[in-house]
């Protein structure tokens, strides 16, 4: 009696009721389940046709491979083939779903390249439609119509909204091509020169440095008010300007010892000057939120050739471009404007949303296409001129970022912030050294690198010269100065030609000058 399925003895037999065929029922059943006909005959058939078949229960004999040791064998053989064969298949399978998975990442890797090109070229895109704007002209076809009236105050209306829309909200003309095509031609001149420079023979040893001491003192301000907040040193006619609490800008002939002229013209007190060697001029910037324009006369005095009133809030910085026919001014309005030199007027006003507080300090980068700036929320900024954009952030300091200073090397720079100096590798645009040399109640007011690029002076309640040395090793201390005016407080350090001498501000009216001792100085 066998299955007419499985043509093996059914554990469970039923018979059809119509063919009178055997069947193991779960087999049938799962037939009829799927067909709902009988399996040899074909004919309809369902459950209740099948009859049950009372049969003993006997136990199955063994296979016939399975009665002898070598039938055995060849069982266990049959199934480890079989294992081998389906092990070979998963095998394929993981290989094909590795395949799958590599064109999947790198798909996924393709699109997010292509993501990042789109983000740029919609920031690129940005960054022209804002030029565009900043270089769009005033709407001159509708004030060429219009005839312009007198308002109540006997201004012309034209000149009253001018007056209403206040600093900061003019167009600009905008970094043009021809002035980005200027700065990139003595970026790479520069660039050139610096690869090929070698440090001058007359240059200061750090031996020479270590025995610098004060010279002379010379009190160039006012008495009731004073303090010199800014210095500035002409290198080649060896003049010294200094910016003070009491509003008034003083050049100073150091080899003389004389005066040569007081700038007069700001109602608060001067923050930043810088001297352009390039027809002799002086820039001044203040907290009464304007930057002048001085020019050297044929007497040797100065006279103020332009007053900017671009800014809305103090100006704290100025800074020269290296072709010096452009500068730079930082201010607590959170704008930084780009000026012709010459003429006076403002290119491109650049207002970051992100910045909070304002700008504290700034200074061109040696090769000119790189802007750094101190925030007062204790981060420095970079940025690119060409585009006006931030391309990178220095975070760590803490308060106010005092002072920076790019070195001529072209990849150090240095911050000063209440914290004391940190030092960045412009390379890998990270910090690699930072200096404490105060307390957290003392603030590192200045920072300067030497135009060698071979020594740093850090000024807060001393002066501290540093020699400076690679990313890996060790910047060692050279000197300490006392604050010699008593009031605990530098506030400005500047090196003089091949680091010959020193010019220190502190918050006295007087200017220190430190090098090394000469007979007369040392009787």
């Amino acid at each position: 009696m066998f299955c007419a399925i499985s043509g093996v003895t059914p554990e469970d037999p039923v018979v059809s009721r119509k063919s009178g065929l055997i069947f193991e029922r779960r087999l049938i059943l799962k037939h009829l389940e799927d067909n709902g006909s009988e399996p040899v005959t074909g004919d309809p058939l369902s459950p209740e046709d099948l009859i049950p078949v009372k049969t003993n229960k006997a136990v199955k004999p063994r296979p016939l491979q399975a009665a002898s040791i070598p039938g055995m064998l060849g069982l266990f053989q049959n199934e480890w083939d079989a294992v081998v064969l389906s092990n070979y298949a998963l095998e394929q399978q993981l290989h094909t779903a590795r395949q799958e998975l590599s064109h999947a990442l790198y798909q996924h890797d393709a699109a997010c390249r292509v993501i990042a090109r789109l983000k740029k070229e919609r920031d690129e895109a940005r960054e022209l439609l804002l030029k565009a704007e900043r270089q769009a002209p005033a709407d001159v076809t509708v004030s060429a119509a219009i005839p312009p009236t007198v308002s109540s105050n006997g201004k012309r209306a034209s000149e009253a909204d001018a007056e209403s829309e206040g600093p900061g909200k003019k167009p600009r003309q905008g970094i043009t091509s021809d002035i980005i095509k200027e700065l990139t031609e003595c970026n790479a001149r520069l660039s050139g020169q610096r690869k090929k420079r070698q440090i001058s023979s007359t240059l200061a040893t750090p031996e020479a440095l270590e025995s610098y001491t004060q010279l002379a003192s010379h009190p160039l301000h006012s008495s009731s008010k004073p303090g010199i907040l800014s210095i500035d040193i002409h290198q080649t006619k060896d003049l010294v300007l200094s910016g003070g609490v009491d509003g008034t800008a003083v050049v100073f002939n150091r080899t003389s010892g004389e005066l040569v002229s007081t700038l007069s013209g700001h109602s608060k007190r001067v923050t930043s000057v810088k001297f352009v060697a390039k027809d002799e001029y002086a820039l001044t910037g203040s907290i009464d939120k304007t930057v002048k324009i001085w020019q050297e006369q044929e007497d040797g005095n100065y006279a103020c050739k332009h007053t900017l009133k671009d800014h809305s809030a103090e100006v704290r910085a100025v800074t020269v471009h290296a072709t010096q026919n452009y500068f730079v001014t930082a201010s607590a309005d959170k704008t930084w404007n780009f000026y012709d030199l010459s003429t006076g007027l403002c290119l491109a006003q650049v207002n970051e949303p992100t910045v909070q507080d304002g700008y504290t300090s700034a200074s061109f980068h040696p090769d000119g296409l790189i802007l750094g700036t101190g925030t007062a929320e204790s981060l420095v900024r970079i940025w690119d001129v060409k585009s006006q954009a931030n391309v990178a952030k220095f975070e760590g300091h803490t308060g106010p970022v005092t002072d920076i200073s790019f070195s001529e090397n072209g990849y150090f720079l240095a911050t000063a912030a209440q914290d004391g100096v940190k030092l960045w590798d412009l390379r890998k645009l990270k910090n690699f050294r930072s200096f404490a040399p105060y307390d957290n109640n003392t603030p590192t007011n200045t920072v300067e690198f030497d135009y060698s690029g071979s020594y740093l002076a850090v000024g807060g309640s001393d002066i501290r010269l540093y020699q400076v040395a690679s990313v890996k090793q060790e910047w060692n201390t050279i000197k300490v100065f006392p604050d010699l005016s008593g009031t605990g407080k530098v506030t400005s350090v500047r090196f003089g030609p091949d680091a010959s001498y020193l010019a220190v501000g502190s918050s006295d009216r007087n200017l220190r000058i430190f090098g090394a001792p000469t007979a007369s100085s040392e009787s």
